[in-house]
């Protein structure tokens, strides 16, 4: 059976190094790395009273981690300006209960920069922002700026399937 049903002569899956982030309309400048969309479903354990010796495992609450988004260093305030909503040194006045909140896409690209799968991610906000990552006189990496955000969830937009590729 054929893993790709457009491109029946592909055989190797997606990499992992093309990719974009778009939030409210626009794609989010220099993002070097994206973590893991997971989601777990936890495990309820139940026993009946007349069968003492078996345990039945139920699903119970499902859940999604949170995401990270590291990008270089650079002078967009992007993460930082999100980061404020959800908390600011300019007091409380200044977080906005209406605004903390983001829907985000991300967008997985082929080799040839088609748009290969689409996974929209729901109700984000930020709740951990590293302006500045450990400095080193001695080291030779890159300064990386990094945000968690929490989530709702998230789907795969169906909408989006194989690309036709040349």
């Amino acid at each position: 059976m054929a893993q790709f049903t457009v491109n029946t002569h592909r055989f190797d899956p997606y990499k992992a190094f093309k990719f974009r982030v778009k939030w409210e309309g626009r794609y989010v400048a220099g993002i070097s790395k994206v973590s893991a969309l997971k989601q777990s479903t936890e495990p309820i354990k139940h026993r009946e009273g007349g069968d003492p010796s078996t345990q039945r495992i139920m699903p119970g609450t499902r859940s999604f981690e949170p995401i990270t988004l590291e990008r270089g260093v650079t002078h967009d305030t992007e993460f930082e300006d999100w980061s404020k909503l959800v908390y600011s040194t300019d007091g409380d006045a200044s977080i906005s209960l209406k605004n903390f909140r983001r829907d985000v896409i991300i967008e997985l690209l082929n080799e040839q920069g088609q748009i290969a799968k689409v996974y929209n991610v729901f109700q984000c906000w930020v709740s951990e922002y590293t302006a500045l990552p450990e400095l080193d006189a001695n080291g030779t990496s890159v300064a990386i700026e990094s945000m968690v955000m929490q989530n709702t969830g998230w789907t795969r937009d169906l909408d989006f399937g194989e690309p036709t590729e040349t």
